[in-house]
């Protein structure tokens, strides 16, 4: 006889046990075996739960199906009708045709599949299908090109709303559906992470009801209810791994006391400069940061170009002097991390602060006294590039990371630097301006400072997209640039006209960019063949090249010329993005603005207009920019339109998606299945605030009631705190 429960099992306990059937095997589901089991497996599904998150790709609504004489032309919609006849052509060697006619009572349809000729031996005639597309019109006949279709059977009933799940070999869409309506029925009433007052409070439906809606809905507006309340799961769950991960004590790690502030103050002197209001702030939430001993700093230092983050940076390596510890600024350039070294070096010099410069060009002499005055604590400060990572180099006790545009790392190289000082303060630094939505969800164990205004404001930089008609128009501008005594940036996309074009960094914003770049690949512009034919269009002018494939030196040499006014044009890739500060520069011009997204051009720009005179910025659309619903149009359209970096965030997150803004699908292996950034700001902004109610009044989720919420944040995370502790 079963051992009974004892009494006093709490609810959280209770719900944790209900919700062991999502931890089943799904060998023990019925229809589930042979074949069927081995192609589930396949798919990567082995338990309930894994079913039961394997999400439908689309659906048939029957609920808005139409017969073939209702079905309107040049729309898209469903229709359901009888196969007549199947037949398979083939206009021409390599093209292949399958012709399928369709008839219901109240008309025919022709239906075309092309270069699909197995779909000839899967249908036939009698067979019920279902198919989704857009109707037009020809030859006497309503028609349908390659649409979505879909075999009923007759428990398909008309009226309702179909899933179709992704599938695989040994596994029909038909035997999904009885498979996943199989699992919904064992796990009925399963665990609810949340709390039902919770639930309550944000009109939420339960984790049971909208887990069946999203395989079954009885509408696409309860499907869409059910895919908010799976996105608020999501979001609030993330939360807490991203908060719980910073906490000191849960990780045992002893915070650094500060010893004394003689090394800031000595440094705010030495700065040539007061720091504005914003600067002041953002500094002391630093600092308050750095000296709290529950929670490791993870600090966004967010700022549009020019607005003074390195000296706010330099506060915190001078505070780390005073604790008689060390810091490491890794940036991702040579050129920006010389720059830093250029700009930072003299003021930590006046502050007592030491401090060196390593990159893959430093000698190697010098590179072994830097290791080891570093593994001896003889330095504070480390800038450097990739080459920090680099095994020799080890430091004595390292507690402030700081990260220049993070989102040009992959997360290895974030978890490497970092596992050289356990529990080490993070500041991650930016001018690329993160909409809300995203700053709220995946980076929302970053706290964070913005300076929105520029210390210096410059003369500003006024754009203009011009079509290859008017490229006289850009040319003008540089003759009249460098008769004034000033400097031009050209930007290419690529270094040689051999590279593949693919292969870039900044790739278009959506199938109509990329296909309007491809046609055009052939004819993108690359430094090597722009320095050439600048010297025909500029003639006498000083041009010199920068990008990556060159060396340390070499990059350094066409910098320092550029800087100095011996050399009074750069062609350059976007290696010159951040760190390049030539106040000279006034004219910029960027070939094939189409290739590039909304961030990297506004970064760009913001190379001129830095000094006492204007800038102004002159973008060449090429054919991937044409067309009156362009994305590429409208992202070129944009920067015409305003200088505001924070707006131009919030559109790239609409054109581009999540997925392609500051690296997300990096950031520390995050799959945000459910959320939609752009449409979800309610929900986004309902679980940011929820988890840190939670977490104040259950700050380990240890508590009775939050229980179940911490068991899912390790079932889905696993050990949240390996990248701050190093482990």
């Amino acid at each position: 006889m079963a051992a009974e429960r004892p009494y006093s099992l709490s609810p959280a306990c209770e719900r944790l046990l209900r919700a062991s059937v999502l931890d089943e095997d799904i060998g023990r589901l019925k229809y589930v075996s042979g074949a069927r089991e081995e192609a589930l497996r396949r798919l990567g599904i082995e338990r309930v739960g894994d079913l039961l998150m394997h999400m439908p790709r689309r659906y048939l609504d029957f609920t808005h199906a139409y017969t073939i004489q209702q079905a309107p032309l040049g729309e898209v919609c469903t229709v359901v009708a009888t196969v007549d006849r199947v037949r398979e052509k083939r206009p021409r060697p390599k093209l292949s045709v399958v012709e399928v006619s369709l008839i219901d009572a109240t008309g025919v349809l022709q239906v075309a599949f092309f270069k699909q000729p197995w779909i000839a031996q899967q249908l036939k005639a009698g067979d019920r299908l279902a198919v989704m597309g857009k109707v037009e019109f020809s030859y006497g006949f309503k028609q349908m090109s390659s649409p979505h279709y879909e075999k009923l059977d007759d428990s398909d009933a008309a009226g309702s709303i179909l899933p179709v799940h992704p599938v695989g070999e040994g596994i029909s869409v038909a035997w999904m559906r009885r498979i996943v309506a199989g699992a919904l029925e064992r796990a009925e009433g399963f665990c609810d992470l949340l709390p039902a007052r919770l639930r309550a409070r944000r009109h939420l439906m339960s984790a049971s009801r909208a887990i069946r809606a999203l395989h079954f809905p009885a509408s696409m507006e309860e499907r869409e209810r059910a895919r908010q309340r799976l996105a608020y799961d999501e979001l609030l769950i993330l939360q807490f791994a991203l908060r719980l991960r910073n906490d000191r004590n849960l990780l045992d790690i002893a915070p650094c006391a500060h010893v004394t502030a003689e090394h800031v103050g000595a440094l705010l002197s030495a700065l040539p400069f007061e720091l504005t209001s914003e600067q002041k702030q953002a500094v002391d939430e630093i600092l308050s940061d750095m000296r709290d001993g529950r929670r490791i700093m993870n600090r966004l230092l967010l700022g549009d170009v020019g607005t003074g983050k390195t000296a706010v940076a330099s506060v915190a390596l001078a505070a780390v002097a005073d604790t008689r510890t060390q810091a490491c600024v890794m940036a991702p350039t040579g050129v920006l991390a010389q720059q830093y070294a250029v700009k930072i070096g003299p003021v930590l010099d006046a502050a007592g602060v030491s401090w060196a410069l390593l990159t893959g060009a430093t000698p190697a002499s010098e590179r072994a006294e830097i290791t080891r005055r570093l593994a001896a604590g003889e330095l504070s400060v480390l800038f450097g590039t990739h080459a920090v990572l680099s095994d020799d180099v080890v430091f004595q006790r390292l507690t402030l990371v700081v990260i220049d545009e993070q989102h040009r790392f992959g997360v290895g190289q974030r978890n490497a630097l970092r596992a050289k000082g356990p529990g080490a303060d993070l500041l991650v630094m930016t001018a690329t301006p993160i909409p809300r939505t995203l700053a709220l969800s995946v980076y929302g164990d970053l706290d964070t400072s913005v300076i929105r205004t520029r210390p210096r404001a410059g003369s500003g930089v006024e754009t203009k997209v011009l079509s290859q008609a008017n490229r006289d128009v850009a040319y003008g501008a540089l003759r009249e640039c460098l008769a004034q005594g000033q400097r031009a940036y050209v930007i290419c996309p690529l270094v040689a006209e051999s590279d593949d074009a693919s292969e870039l960094d900044d790739v278009p914003a959506s199938r109509e960019d990329a296909e309007g770049a491809a046609r055009t690949a052939p004819a993108l512009h690359s430094v090597e063949r722009e320095v050439e034919h600048l010297r025909h269009v500029l003639p006498g002018a000083s041009i010199r090249a920068l990008h990556g494939r060159l060396s340390a030196a070499e990059k350094d040499a066409a910098i320092e010329a550029f800087r100095t006014g011996e050399a009074q044009v750069l062609v350059s890739t976007t290696v010159v993005e951040v760190g390049v500060d030539v106040p000279e520069a006034t004219v910029m011009l960027i070939e094939d603005g189409e290739r590039f997204g909304l961030a990297t051009l506004h970064q760009l720009r913001g190379r001129v207009g830095r000094g006492d005179f204007a800038g102004r910025c002159f973008i060449m659309a090429g054919s991937g920019a044409k067309g009156a619903r362009s994305t590429a149009q409208e992202r070129l359209a944009a920067l015409e339109r305003t200088t505001d970096g924070f707006a131009l965030a919030e559109l790239d997150l609409r054109l581009r998606h999540e997925g392609e803004i500051l690296g997300l699908r990096q950031h520390g292996g995050v799959f945000l299945r459910f959320v939609d950034l752009d449409a979800d700001a309610t929900v986004i902004e309902a679980a940011h605030a929820d988890a840190q109610e939670i977490l104040r009044y259950a700050h380990t989720l240890e508590a009775t009631a939050t229980l179940p919420l911490r068991y899912e944040v390790v079932r889905r995370y696993g050990d949240v705190f390996r990248e701050v502790s190093g482990g």
